[in-house]
């Protein structure tokens, strides 16, 4: 049998059990144990078939205690906007010579915001932004006249979800040095907000598991029951 790893060596907790949101928040900080700060991730198993359109969910939650990243927005805009989304503290504003930067390769930024006047020239991106999750769209505020609000959105800890074709939401909520009060507020702020946007053609449990898991930690399971799922 192959030796495992001194890392695997020192996990520790039952990854079999269903815990409680707490418990299972201390034993993922507990085994966070990389030389770098890990993520803290999320994997929500829903009760839904994203293949038919009443049952997608996606949407955007603000989380409480912010992500622990450094995101880096890239706004789609011109002239008194795009001064608006530079003030807000965007890191790239452009309207043609951004889409054409982005068209050429260019993909520094983890968000793209767009007014509504600029779709046009967005819609030309959707086979580069579209694979990679990064498409402007109004259902999830990245389309907006209001880009200054959307960029101190983004940097300030709001995440956007949505189904994967397996029906799982996966979510960075936060870092390994955040306090278990932290990542808790940020593990009940998403669920809250999935259960939000439950869709109408949801049927049976909706929320059917939840484990939370960093980095290179192991993952632990989450009774749905101490959220209210």
């Amino acid at each position: 049998m192959a030796k495992q790893p001194k890392r695997t060596q020192k996990w520790t907790g039952d990854r079999t059990a269903a815990h409680g949101v707490e418990d299972a928040v201390k034993l993922v900080k507990a085994n966070a144990n990389a030389k770098f700060d890990e993520t803290i991730e999320i994997a929500v198993n829903l009760g839904v078939d994203p293949r038919h359109a009443d049952q997608q969910v996606r949407g955007v939650v603000s989380l409480p205690s912010g992500t622990g990243r450094d995101v880096r927005v890239a706004v789609i805009a011109k002239e008194a906007k795009a001064a608006e989304a530079q003030a807000a503290g965007a890191d790239v504003v452009g309207a043609e010579d951004l889409v054409e930067r982005i068209q050429g390769g260019f993909m520094d930024f983890d968000r793209v915001i767009a007014t509504p006047d600029m779709m046009a020239l967005v819609g030309r991106l959707g086979k580069v932004l579209g694979p990679r999750g990064l498409m402007p769209n109004p259902r999830v505020g990245t389309v907006t006249p209001n880009v200054a609000q959307a960029v101190k959105d983004a940097k300030g800890g709001a995440i956007e979800f949505r189904t994967e074709k397996t029906g799982i939401i996966h979510a960075g909520i936060g870092k390994a040095s955040f306090t278990e009060d932290q990542l808790l507020a940020n593990v009940r702020a998403l669920v809250d907000a999935l259960n939000r946007a439950k869709p109408s053609g949801a049927k049976g449990t909706y929320i059917k598991k939840i484990s939370l898991s960093s980095t290179m930690g192991p993952g632990f399971k989450v009774d749905a029951g101490s959220l209210g799922a």
